[in-house]
């Protein structure tokens, strides 16, 4: 099946808790453009965050499907990735923090 319309999309915007948690999930049929992760810190204390990309019917892995390792957004400041990845039908992007206090936004482009 040919992917011809790509549409720009917002795949979640949430508080990072500090269990794995899913952000998006790619609808059946549909192809992803992860193209951007901002998350913020606000609060006073560092806090470390990991995204992982999450294959259809997986776990997060630290050491098999982690995009964001165990990174350190600074006390009231942000951390960002940019990139490409293509996640497809029901892979999923799931975060954890070590403490309550982050947030996170993820954008991209369905195609479908």
């Amino acid at each position: 099946m040919p992917f011809q319309n790509i549409t720009g999309n917002k795949f979640g915007q949430a508080g990072i808790p500090t269990s794995v948690a899913v952000l998006y999930t790619v609808p059946p049929n549909t192809r992803s453009y992860l193209k951007d992760i901002d998350i913020a810190n606000n609060t006073g204390a560092p806090i470390q965050v990991t995204v992982y990309l999450v294959p259809a019917g997986g776990s997060p892995d630290p050491l098999g499907n982690v995009l964001v390792p165990n990174v350190t957004v600074p006390l009231y400041g942000q951390y960002q990735w940019t990139g490409t990845q293509i996640i497809t039908d029901g892979d999923t992007i799931q975060m954890v923090a070590s403490a309550i206090g982050c947030t996170i936004n993820a954008s991209g482009g369905e195609a479908v």
